[in-house]
């Protein structure tokens, strides 16, 4: 905590210290060769006058460059149009040799060039000599001017000496500070920290409850918050287990029987043991069913980002769970209606999707009375596709509607064991759908019917 408060007092300190003589250095620099380019123009309009350039020998002209070179303590060259060099203040070139630069061709189209070598303090600037002629400038010349930049290196040495003194003297302040500080605010945290080791030997109905700073508050009451959820969860993860036990062991109860039943009658004749066998194959497909659906929905809660999204036809995916569900509904006279409004193509898992609806269709058919009709239809806008699925079945009592999409939870028992059903189905169905997410609603009258609305958005956004 207490580097915490250090980093944060002295970083931002440090970067504004940096910004600071980062900017002053800039506009010392661009001071500088304000100054150079006002006294290379004020050279220039003497130069053209005098025939300079033309390798005349002009005395006043040689003094006032040497005079500028050094006020700038550097060195000026002078060059015609033939890039000759004409004056130079260190006489390094005498007038027969050329000064060929890129700097300097640019200068003969108008341009302007300056350059700042921190490194070894000094300044370049190449600036062109115009003549003026019917109001039309021409370039005849230009001159380099090379100028010390020591001064601007030597004030920045100096505020930097400054700001370190007074970044000095403002850690020590920020430590102090970050000390008292940190001890007052940690005085809360190690009691919450306390509290978690208790809640973490087991202790899971105890809270924490700590005044103090609002943000402490604030993590007490999340922490709290943290604590029912995970009760919840461990209730949730119990019933789960209990749940599985019974429904397992209930085919698991009835095959024994029927076995003890048909051990019992040593001479019992094959029409009973046939009768018996065919019950004990409907437990074991019953048992069978329910660990595909277990196993289905495990797979599902473990896997909820592991969508094999593609672009999918969902009318001709709605048409072949129908053409697939077409016997069961012909053994029960079932009318089967499918009404598609438009074509939709849609960002979806096809398995897990047709998993879905086939739950919702299938059940549809199952629960509902002879002679009877299930309607499909298929409908979207510019955002989602909507299937419907209604039935003239048996309906769902209102007391039961907040409950079908529980794990295990069956309207009517018996009837659910009599269809083969395992109370998994709606919960896979719901899952699926807020996998790809989208919603589930249900409306259902007892005695008439029931219907299911699905709403999945077209693009699937992950």
């Amino acid at each position: 905590m207490l580097l915490v408060f250090i980093v944060v007092g002295l970083i931002p300190l440090y970067i504004f210290m940096y910004i600071l003589l980062d900017n002053y250095e800039e506009k010392a620099v661009s001071s500088k060769f304000s100054q150079m380019q006002d006294q290379i123009i004020m050279l220039s309009n003497q130069i053209v006058p005098t025939g300079y350039l033309t390798l005349a020998d002009v005395p006043e002209i040689d003094a006032e460059v040497n005079r500028i070179a050094e006020v700038f303590q550097g060195r000026i060259l002078i060059v015609n149009s033939n890039l000759n060099i004409v004056e130079d203040t260190y006489g390094l070139y005498d007038d027969n040799k050329y000064l060929i630069s890129k700097e300097v061709i640019q200068c003969f189209n108008g341009n302007i060039s300056k350059v700042y070598d921190k490194e070894n303090n000094y300044l370049i600037l190449t600036h062109p000599i115009t003549h003026t002629v019917d109001n039309q400038k021409t370039v005849v010349g230009a001159v380099v001017m090379n100028s010390s930049s020591k001064d601007i290196k030597s004030i920045l040495l100096s505020l930097e000496q400054r700001a370190v003194i007074f970044s000095l003297a403002l850690a020590i302040f920020i430590v102090l500070f970050a000390i008292i500080f940190s001890r007052k605010l940690t005085k809360p945290l190690t009691d919450i920290v306390s509290s978690i080791d208790r809640i973490s030997e087991g202790v899971m109905d105890e809270g924490v409850s700590i005044k103090g700073y609002y943000e402490i508050e604030k993590i007490s009451d999340s922490f709290n918050q943290m604590i029912n959820r995970l009760q919840k969860i461990e209730n949730s993860r119990q019933e789960f287990v209990s749940n599985v036990s019974h429904e397992l062991k209930t085919p698991i109860t009835s095959i024994k029987v029927l076995a003890d039943s048909l051990l019992m009658q040593e001479d019992a004749p094959v029409e009973l043991y046939r009768e018996f066998m065919v019950d004990i194959t409907e437990e074991i497909e019953r048992e069978s069913k329910i660990i595909d659906d277990l196993l289905a929905l495990v797979k599902l809660n473990k896997t909820a980002g592991d969508m094999n999204i593609s672009s999918v036809n969902i009318n001709e995916l709605l048409e072949q769970i129908l053409k697939r569900l077409q016997p069961l509904a012909k053994k029960q006279n079932i009318e089967m209606i499918y009404e598609s409004f438009r074509p939709v193509t849609a960002d979806v898992d096809e398995v897990k999707l047709s998993l879905a609806l086939t739950n919702l269709i299938e059940n549809a058919i199952k629960y509902n009375v002879p002679d009877g009709w299930v309607r499909v239809s298929l409908n979207a806008d510019h955002k989602y596709f909507y299937v419907k699925v209604s039935d003239s079945g048996i309906g769902i009592p209102e007391d039961a509607l907040d409950l079908i999409f529980q794990r295990f939870y069956r309207v009517d028992k018996a009837r659910s064991r009599e269809s083969g059903g395992t109370g998994l189905g709606l919960a896979i169905t719901k899952s699926v759908i807020q996998m790809h997410r989208g919603a589930i609603k249900v409306h259902s009258v007892e005695g008439e019917g029931t219907t299911f609305n699905v709403r999945i958005p077209l693009n699937y956004i992950a």
